[in-house]
């Protein structure tokens, strides 16, 4: 009996061993489905965007699309023909301009379009005077330029030259065209300032009832742009009693590198003489007993008149000017091209550089391509080349030089005398 017992008590014991084992069993897969499911959850968590990075995203691309609408604007107005929705274009890219954030405007990027077009602060528009008044007269004095989007400069340089004008002929009315209708449109989209084209400014002559139109060109040379201004005059020709255009600032090209004249000359020191005196040297020979070249940067063309840029280089050396280098940003001709300026320098000796635009405004060219701190910029090369102990830059045009004020002013008298380069009744 008592076997039996005990039998029955084993046999007791193992089943309850046996249920907690599976007990156990049970329990650990119920934990580990748990975990599972976390696991899965927490997956699913990260694999879905957060409501608020859903919403950073709508807000980026929503950024991004009102900046590309405004960059698509400004390559609409970024072009050389003037066209029957100019002025409707204008408007509606600086409306879309100024709708945008800060933030937005920093996105702005086209083909031509970047936050600068509008952003930019190159000066006070309101101190230009855009000449595009009527009750001209029977006699205007038509100054042509190629243009600047800088304010200070536009006022300053190519307004200078304009001024100096007025003043040296009250009886003639003078009035401003520019080349550039890129320029014009950038002008009139940012500040609202309207000024003429070539176009726009002969009809203005032609409904006045000009009888007598000299037109003086702002332009360093018989380059492409006189061409260009010529041909214009040339369609109006007929319009007026008389019509002549005056020579561009450096006079008759020449057909050698050294052939030089008067008007050159003139350039090379009145350039040279304020170059000089703003550097704080009392002359050119003790600037370079000081180590010092000075270095004029002009633009540079494909045209046959870029001989002009090499016989100033050669009326620089007539003169005397040892330390005085012509350079292009096009590079054109091949020998004022920036590494071959650098290399002459170098040469030279000279170990300090004072780098100046030789254009009649301080504008893109001079602020950027000159002065400006990208790599590709005349001073970052003069820099980079690790030649030179100091570089300088004076951002200043032509225009505003009263010397040069006077060539322009010896230029339209001769004109209006019947001397210039081109006349046609």
């Amino acid at each position: 009996m008592k076997k039996k017992i005990v039998v029955l008590m084993l046999s007791a014991a193992m089943t309850m061993s046996m249920m907690t084992g599976c007990g156990n069993t049970a329990k650990d897969d119920s934990a580990s489905t748990t975990t599972e499911t976390t696991q899965d959850a927490e997956a699913t968590e990260e694999a879905e965007p957060t409501e608020e990075a859903t919403e950073e995203a709508d807000d980026s691309a929503s950024d991004q699309e009102a900046a590309d609408k405004v960059a698509a604007l400004i390559d609409q107005i970024y072009v050389q023909e003037r066209n029957d929705n100019t002025d409707e274009q204008c408007k509606e890219a600086k409306e879309a301009w100024d709708a945008l954030t800060d933030a937005q405007k920093e996105l702005v990027e086209g083909e031509n379009a970047d936050p600068d077009y509008f952003g930019r602060d190159t000066g006070d528009a309101s101190k230009d005077d855009p000449l595009n008044g009527d009750d001209i007269g029977d006699n205007e004095l038509l100054v042509v330029s190629f243009g600047t989007s800088f304010n200070g400069s536009r006022a300053e340089d190519s307004g200078g030259i304009e001024k100096a004008l007025q003043t040296a002929y009250p009886d003639w009315s003078v009035r401003r065209a520019f080349t550039a209708q890129i320029i014009i449109n950038h002008v009139q989209a940012r500040d609202d300032e309207k000024i003429d084209n070539m176009d726009q400014a002969l009809q203005r002559a032609v409904d006045n009832g000009v009888k007598n139109l000299v037109v003086q060109p702002t332009h360093l040379m018989h380059g492409a742009e006189y061409d260009e201004l010529t041909e214009a005059v040339e369609g109006y020709k007929d319009k007026f009693e008389s019509v002549t255009i005056a020579e561009p600032l450096l006079g008759e090209v020449g057909d050698s590198d050294d052939a030089v004249n008067d008007d050159k000359k003139a350039v090379a020191e009145a350039i040279t003489a304020e170059a000089v005196k703003t550097a704080g040297y009392d002359d050119l020979d003790a600037a370079e007993a000081d180590g010092t070249a000075f270095v004029f940067m002009g633009h540079g063309t494909s045209h046959t008149a870029k001989i002009s840029y090499s016989q100033m280089q050669s009326q620089m050396n007539d003169l005397g000017y040892k330390n005085v280098f012509i350079g292009t940003v096009e590079g054109e001709p091949e020998d004022t091209a920036c590494e071959a300026v650098i290399e002459k320098i170098k040469e030279a000796g000279y170990k300090k550089v004072v780098l100046r635009p030789l254009m009649v405004v301080a504008g893109d060219h001079a602020n950027n391509d000159m002065a400006g701190d990208d790599e590709d910029s005349w001073k970052s090369q003069f820099e980079a080349s690790g030649a030179f102990d100091k570089i300088d830059t004076q951002i200043a045009g032509l225009g505003e030089i009263s010397a040069i004020q006077d060539l322009y002013v010896a230029h339209s008298k001769a004109a209006i005398d019947g001397k210039s380069a081109s006349t046609a009744n």
